[in-house]
């Protein structure tokens, strides 16, 4: 699989229209979106339920086909090909494995549809039955494995056809928090080792932080966003982005003075100097986008503030505070030797530098 040429995919103003049973009227499910996942990188498409996330992911495998555009493997336009014709290969969400088959079987099962013959068919599952580290539970049933091994067997039949584009439909939503961390971080590693081009659907955002090269965030059947995990997280392109993707506070400001780089926002009736590269004029209304760990609670600063939560969360010091009429969130990580603020408390909230966005 390292040495096969490896494919992107390019989605070209691909749209998914239905019935609306209620209605009886159409919808576009997945309305004119194009985008190119590079070959060997990691795409996440992140959104809410009912975005349209898991219908494209579904258009790329096969299981669905798109009512306009095209869809390209490498070069190759492949709307017209069924499922097993395309080089792709599916992690479902279920797992979908055979109970009455062992480990060995399950994982040889796309072998044998291809008439792999029997001696690369041994080599090429030991091999991958050692990059998911299941070595050993060959002969295991899969009802006598763990939620985790069994999705680790699900990986390695994929993988094991040696697709192009390994596509995931929310791979982990059936493990528990702590075996979800540790998943994640085992398809990110096997992914990363064997360089094959991954398209990962999901609806948690820490997920697709923690293991994505690229996230695309889908709203309503149309992309919102497509960047970095970076990128998204502090640039955020509208109130819906910042909001989907990890806590977040909103402050209502306007400019009143802009100096270069930087510029004079009214917030609350008192003046906070902030960053403008987006140069907005004098008298613009903008919303401030301030996560919780970029706000600073102290005896002095730039805006008066009362607490009104104020909770030990061990890693970190979690308030709440009221900026005026507006609720602020503040997560003031290793609080150890530093003043704890108390509910009915007054203090000044801060803005660490570099760290607001405006919208």
């Amino acid at each position: 699989m390292i040495s096969k040429q490896k494919k992107g995919v390019r989605l070209d103003q691909i749209s998914k229209i239905y019935i609306d049973p209620k209605t009886n009227k159409k919808f576009y499910a997945v309305n004119n979106v194009s985008l190119t996942i590079e070959p060997g990188s990691f795409v996440t498409l992140l959104g809410p339920s009912g975005c349209g996330k898991t219908t494209t992911l579904r258009m790329i495998a096969g299981f669905e086909s798109p009512d306009e555009g095209e869809i390209y493997l490498g070069d190759q336009p492949i709307n017209a090909l069924m499922p097993n014709k395309r080089d792709t290969a599916m992690v479902f969400q279920s797992y979908a494995l055979f109970p009455h088959y062992n480990v060995y079987d399950n994982v040889a099962y796309g072998l044998k549809l291809r008439k792999v013959p029997k001696d690369e068919m041994n080599l090429r599952i030991k091999r991958i039955l050692d990059l998911v580290e299941l070595s050993g539970m060959e002969s295991r049933m899969t009802n006598q494995l763990s939620g985790g091994q069994q999705q680790r067997v699900a990986l390695a039949r994929a993988m094991v056809v040696e697709p192009s584009v390994l596509l995931f439909d929310e791979p982990l939503s059936n493990l528990d928090a702590k075996l979800r961390v540790s998943m994640r971080t085992e398809i990110r590693r096997i992914q990363q080792t064997l360089g094959i081009t991954a398209v990962y659907v999901t609806h948690d955002q820490a997920e697709a932080m923690a293991i994505s090269d690229k996230i695309i965030v889908m709203n309503k059947g149309v992309i919102a966003q497509m960047g970095t995990p970076r990128e998204i997280y502090h640039h955020p392109v509208s109130e819906f982005v910042a909001d989907f993707i990890g806590e977040v506070n909103f402050l209502t400001g306007n400019i009143v003075k802009t100096d270069g780089s930087k510029c004079t926002l009214k917030i609350a009736e008192h003046e906070v100097i902030v960053d403008n590269p987006d140069s907005f004029p004098v008298g613009k209304e903008c919303k401030v986008v301030l996560r919780p760990e970029a706000a600073i609670l102290a005896d002095a600063g730039a805006l008066p503030c009362k607490v009104v939560l104020s909770c030990f969360m061990g890693a970190y010091q979690n308030y709440h505070v009221m900026v005026g009429n507006t609720l602020v969130k503040l997560a003031d990580y290793c609080p150890v030797g530093r003043k704890t603020y108390e509910v009915g408390d007054t203090a000044f909230l801060s803005f660490r530098e570099g760290c607001v966005h405006m919208l």
